[in-house]
C-alpha cells in the first residue's frame, strides 16, 4: 500500500460539528495540524546557480530528509540529503537555470511533516500554454455574449487557443464528452484543459462516501469524467445508494469510483452558479455576469490582494488526516511561513484581504461548523480569491446554496473553491506560474507522490476557472496600431508595474494564435512591424516581469492586450544580417547622413539606400536607435517616408540631458527610395544616431 494511499483503510466514525467525518484507523494524534507540513521557501540565485531551501525550526524533530525531483516526474528517488533535527535549510549547488525542480522534505518527529516545494532559477517565459475547450451551457450563451467575448480575448491574450461549444444543460453527459473527446484526439499534445462554463450537464459515477456518512452513499457528481480520455465508463452494476445518488444500470450514473483509464488527462474547472437563491435577487444570469466581471478584473490587475493566506481549522489533525496542513504547506511556499496566519473566515476577510484562504469544520451541504455558512457568503463580499474548504456533505456540490459553490458567487473577490481534505491538494507549483488546473490535475493523480493522495477518485473537483494563474502583471494599456506599407506600428501606455519591457505578437485575428515578433522585450512604448504581410493583422501587447515568489522566480507576463490594423501591400519576407554600421549621426557635419542636430519638434527625413549595404530591394531596416545632447524632454517617432504624418508610435522617450537607446525595425517608404523620417516632440534640439544590423525585403 501506498504510505500516503487512503484506500483500503478501516473506517470509524466520530463525532464533529455539524457533521461526522470518517476517521481512518491507526494514524496518531498530533498536537496541531501545521505539525504534519514542512513550511519550506526557496531562495534562489543565477550565478553560481544555487537554491537554497529554508524551513522553521521544530522542538522534538530528529532527521530532515530532502529529496528532489524534475517537474511531471512521478518518483522522488534517493535523498539528495539527510540532515539533523535542527537542520532548518538546505543549499543545493547541484542545480542550472532555467530548469524545473520539485523539493520534497521530510520531516521525522512525533508526527511525520512533509512540505513540497515547485522551483527553480528564472525559469522561461510561458507565451503557448495550450488548448482549453470551453463548454458553455447555452441557456446562458447569448445573454452573456460580451463577458463570453472578453473572456476568450483573455484566454488568447494568456496564450490559450480556445476551442468553445455550446452544450444544452439537458445534453447526455456523453455526447458533452464527446465533444471534449474530439478536440483532444485531434491535437492530444495541446489540449489540456476543460473550462465548464454555467449549468453543464453534470456527470454522476461510482459508490462512494468520502466524508464517511452512510447516508451520503453513492454516485457523487465527476466532472473528472470530463478529464478522463482513455478510461471506459461503463453504467451496468446495480452498485445502489441514498437518494439522488442511487446508482442502477442505464440511469446514466457510471460505475466507476476512480477513473479507469488510471490517470486524467485534463485539467477540469466548473463554474456552475445555478440554484443559488440564498444570493437572491441576484439571478443564475446576474451571478455568472458577476463571475466572468471579477475573472477579468483580476486578470488586468484590477484589484488585488495582499499576498498572504488564512486558515480557519476547526478539526485539527484528525487523527493524522490534518486537512489543513494543505493550506499550511501551500500558503508558506507562496509566501512564507511570516505570511500564513490561523484566523475567522468571516470575521477577518469581511475586512481584510487575504489572496488565499482554507476553512474546514463539520459540515452540512450549506456550510461547516467554525466557518459559516452559504447565508455568510451571500451576506458578506469575503476578501478572497482562491479558497478552500471542507467538511461533511458540502463537497457532494450538485446541491441548491452548496457551500462549496458559494464563494464563486461572492460580489468581488471569489474565483475558485475545493473541498480539500480528502484528499490534500497540492498547488505548490502555482507559485512559479501554473494555472489553478494544473493543481486539480496533479492532486487528481496523485496516488502517493505527495501527502495523502487518494488516486482519481471521482469526488475530487474544481470549482472555478482552470486556467487563472495566481501572480497577475499589470497589462500595458491604449494599445494602437496603425497600418503602412508593409508595416505596422504598435503603441501603448506603460504598465503599472514595473516591468523588464514588451513583448509584440502578431496573430490573424483576436483569437490567435500569435507568433512573437519582439527577440526580447521591448523597453519603451512602441514597435514597428516591419515584416507585415497586407491585409487585417492584429498585434498582442504582453509586458514581462521577472517573478519572485517563497519559493524561486520565473518569467511572467501579463495578458495580451490586443489592436488591429491593415497593412497594405505585400510584407517583408526575408531578413538579411548587416555588420552592425553607423548609418546616420547628426553629430557629424552637416550632410544628408549627419548634421544639423533635431531641432525643436522638427521631422527630418534620411534616405538608407546604399548605406551600410541597404539595397534599394529593402522594405525596412533593423536598427538601433540613439538619441543624446538632448535639450528637452520629448519623444522620438521613426516612420516610413511616404506615410503623411507620424503614426501614434513612440520609438523613444527621453528626458533632458539624458541619452537613451531602444531597438526597432524602420519601416521604409513604399516607392522603393528608401525613405523614412525622424519627428521629434521636443522643445529643444537633440541628436540621433542610427546603427543598422539588417534589413528586410
Amino acid at each position: 500500500m501506498n504510505r500516503f494511499s487512503l484506500t483500503g483503510r478501516k473506517l470509524v466514525l466520530i463525532l464533529v460539528g455539524a457533521g461526522t467525518l470518517a476517521l481512518p484507523d491507526g494514524r496518531a494524534a498530533a498536537q496541531a495540524t501545521s505539525d504534519y507540513a514542512v513550511q519550506a521557501t526557496a531562495a534562489v540565485q543565477v550565478a553560481p546557480p544555487r537554491i537554497t531551501l529554508s524551513w522553521p525550526a521544530f522542538a522534538g524533530a530528529t532527521q530532515h530528509t530532502v529529496y528532489r525531483k524534475a517537474w511531471g516526474s512521478p518518483a522522488w528517488g534517493t535523498a539528495v540529503a539527510t540532515l539533523a533535527g535542527s537542520a532548518t535549510g538546505y543549499p543545493d549547488n547541484g542545480v542550472a537555470a532555467g530548469t524545473k525542480y520539485e523539493y520534497q522534505v521530510r520531516r521525522t518527529a512525533s508526527v511525520t511533516g512533509y512540505g513540497y516545494l515547485a522551483t527553480g532559477i528564472e525559469i522561461p517565459l510561458v507565451e503557448d500554454r495550450g488548448k482549453v475547450v470551453l463548454v458553455v451551457d447555452s441557456t446562458m450563451a447569448a445573454g452573456l455574449a460580451t463577458e463570453l467575448s472578453r473572456l476568450q480575448a483573455d484566454l488568447a491574450g494568456d496564450g490559450w487557443t480556445v476551442l468553445r461549444h455550446d452544450v444544452a444543460r439537458n445534453a447526455a453527459v456523453p455526447s458533452v464528452k464527446a465533444l471534449i473527446k474530439a478536440d483532444h484526439d485531434a491535437d492530444p499534445t495541446r489540449v489540456n484543459s476543460v473550462f465548464l462554463f454555467g449549468h453543464v450537464p453534470v456527470p454522476y459515477s461510482g459508490s462512494l462516501a468520502p466524508d464517511g456518512h452512510g447516508d451520503h452513499v453513492g454516485a457523487w457528481p465527476a466532472d473528472l469524467y470530463y478529464g478522463d480520455m482513455d478510461g471506459v465508463w461503463t453504467d451496468a452494476s446495480a452498485l445502489g445508494g441514498t437518494g439522488r445518488q442511487n446508482n442502477v444500470p442505464g440511469d446514466g450514473k457510471f460505475d466507476q469510483s476512480y477513473a479507469p483509464g488510471g490517470t486524467v488527462e485534463l485539467a477540469v474547472g466548473r463554474v456552475d452558479l445555478a440554484n443559488l437563491p440564498a444570493f437572491a435577487p441576484k439571478t443564475e444570469s446576474d451571478l455568472l455576469r458577476q463571475y466572468l466581471n471579477k475573472d477579468h478584473a483580476f486578470r488586468v490587475k484590477a484589484w488585488t490582494l495582499p499576498a498572504r493566506g488564512l486558515i480557519d481549522d476547526n478539526f485539527g489533525a484528525f487523527g493524522g488526516e490534518a486537512f489543513a496542513s494543505t493550506g499550511w504547506r501551500a500558503f508558506s511556499a507562496f509566501f512564507g511561513p511570516a505570511n500564513v496566519f490561523a484566523l475567522d473566515w468571516f470575521g477577518t476577510l469581511a475586512t481584510n484581504g487575504y489572496l488565499w484562504a482554507y476553512g474546514c469544520g463539520g459540515g452540512n451541504y450549506q456550510g461547516a461548523g467554525g466557518v459559516g455558512s452559504t447565508s455568510n457568503f451571500a451576506a458578506t463580499d469575503t476578501k478572497t480569491a482562491f479558497t478552500f474548504l471542507f467538511g461533511s456533505y458540502f463537497g457532494d456540490w450538485d446541491v441548491s446554496n452548496d457551500f462549496l459553490r458559494a464563494p464563486l458567487a461572492t460580489t468581488t473577490y471569489g474565483l475558485t473553491c475545493a473541498w480539500a481534505g480528502r484528499p490534500a491538494w497540492h498547488v505548490q507549483h502555482m507559485a512559479m506560474g501554473e494555472t489553478i488546473g494544473y493543481a486539480a490535475r496533479l492532486t487528481q493523480n496523485n496516488s502517493g507522490t505527495y501527502f495523502y493522495g487518494y488516486g482519481p477518485s471521482v469526488h475530487i473537483a474544481l470549482m472555478g476557472d482552470p486556467t487563472l494563474r495566481m501572480h497577475v502583471v499589470a497589462p500595458a494599456a491604449n494599445v494602437n496600431a496603425t497600418g503602412g506599407a508593409g508595416s505596422a506600428a504598435i503603441s501603448w501606455t506603460a504598465s503599472a508595474d514595473a516591468v523588464a519591457g514588451y513583448h509584440v505578437y502578431r496573430g490573424a485575428g483576436a483569437a490567435g494564435p500569435f507568433t512573437r515578433l519582439t527577440p526580447s522585450p521591448v523597453a519603451g512604448t512602441s514597435f514597428v512591424d516591419a515584416g507585415a504581410s497586407g491585409g487585417t493583422t492584429t498585434y498582442l501587447v504582453r509586458a514581462v516581469r521577472l517573478e519572485t515568489s517563497a519559493s524561486g522566480s520565473y518569467w511572467n507576463a501579463s495578458t495580451g492586450l490586443a489592436a488591429g490594423a491593415t497593412v497594405t501591400g505585400p510584407g517583408a519576407t526575408a531578413f538579411h544580417t548587416l555588420a552592425p554600421c553607423r548609418a546616420i549621426d547628426t553629430r557629424r557635419p552637416a550632410g544628408p547622413l549627419g548634421g544639423p542636430s533635431l531641432g525643436a519638434g522638427a521631422t527630418r527625413t534620411f534616405v538608407s539606400t546604399g548605406v551600410c549595404g541597404i539595397p534599394t530591394t529593402a522594405r525596412s531596416v533593423s536598427a538601433n536607435i540613439t538619441v543624446t545632447n538632448t535639450g528637452a524632454d520629448g519623444t522620438l517617432v521613426l516612420y516610413p517616408g511616404d506615410l503623411p504624418a507620424a503614426p501614434n508610435a513612440l520609438t523613444l522617450a527621453f528626458r533632458a540631458g539624458q541619452t537613451r537607446a531602444n531597438n526597432a525595425l524602420l519601416g521604409l517608404a513604399s516607392d522603393g527610395s528608401g525613405a523614412f523620417k525622424l519627428a521629434s516632440t521636443a522643445t529643444g534640439p537633440l541628436d540621433v544616431i542610427v546603427d543598422v544590423n539588417g534589413w528586410f525585403e
